[in-house]
């Protein structure tokens, strides 16, 4: 373990013997960091939070700190962090609430770069980006390996589907559908298309890619549709694709709505 004279460890905090922790770090009561992981000068970790293997807590970064909501009163609630995560410096991520399940949970293998801000009960899955400033507001759920932008601003229980990618400068009040692009414009975010280089990357096949773009086109470019006959549609003409299902499914499942608007409409 190394731990720098100057760093503020309570005695009930719990951390493995490789842990490196930098000057003025404050650790708190109730925090328990796994094997490997570097925590950087100024950073604060309060309790109670775990955090897993081999994660980087950047300086100035807030980790685990009381939820910004007002109903919360002292409840302990917990925030838990996996493995192999990259929090940057002047982050925050706060705990849980008794109306969100009491826990805040983020994955492994994420990047949560400066000045991002994960509020309470948010869920966070695994190979996630958060650009600097991009900002979740409570009970907000983000599916892995999605990519959003800086300065994006989501709206308090949102979905955000997996595999999808938000451009910077965009507000977010409903949910993201899984596989797509949505743009930031001067006057509100549409949805450009199917995320098609961020699906090649992650070794979608053609095919794949293929039946997401049909799926996509019925969905959001049949105007003379319902919505849920787009959906019944596209889950009917394209039933054996896991990923057209996972996209039809999130519709069905949403309850704040989905964003429908594209750049051509």
């Amino acid at each position: 373990m190394s731990i720098h004279p100057a760093a503020v460890i309570d005695s009930k905090a719990e951390l493995d013997s490789t842990v490196t922790v930098g000057p003025y770090a404050v650790i708190e009561a109730g925090v328990q960091i796994g094997a490997d992981t570097k925590v950087e000068p100024h950073a604060v970790i309060s309790g109670p939070t775990t955090i897993g293997e081999r994660n980087l807590i950047g300086s100035f970064a807030v980790v685990g700190g009381a939820p910004q909501d007002l109903s919360y009163k002292g409840e302990p609630t917990e925030l838990i962090i996996g493995s192999d995560n990259k929090i940057r410096e002047f982050a925050s991520i706060h705990r849980g609430t008794v109306e969100g399940n009491m826990k805040t949970v983020i994955g492994d293998h994420n990047l949560l770069m400066a000045y991002t801000h994960t509020a309470h009960d948010c869920i966070i899955g695994n190979h996630v980006i958060l650009a600097n400033v991009a900002t979740l507001a409570g009970h907000v759920e983000v599916g892995d390996r999605a990519s959003i932008g800086g300065l994006v601003a989501i709206h308090q229980f949102c979905r955000i589907g997996t595999y999808s990618y938000i451009g910077g400068v965009s507000g977010i009040s409903l949910d993201v559908p899984p596989y797509i692009i949505l743009a930031g414009t001067r006057n509100r975010t549409r949805i450009s298309g199917i995320n098609k280089i961020g699906l090649r990357r992650n070794g979608f096949s053609r095919e794949t890619i293929g039946n997401l773009s049909k799926a996509f086109k019925i969905i959001f470019r049949s105007p003379n549709l319902l919505m849920k006959d787009a959906i019944a549609i596209a889950k009917q003409e394209i039933p054996d694709c896991p990923e057209v299902c996972a996209l039809v499914r999130f519709f069905e499942e949403s309850r704040r709505g989905v964003v429908k608007q594209t750049i051509m409409d």
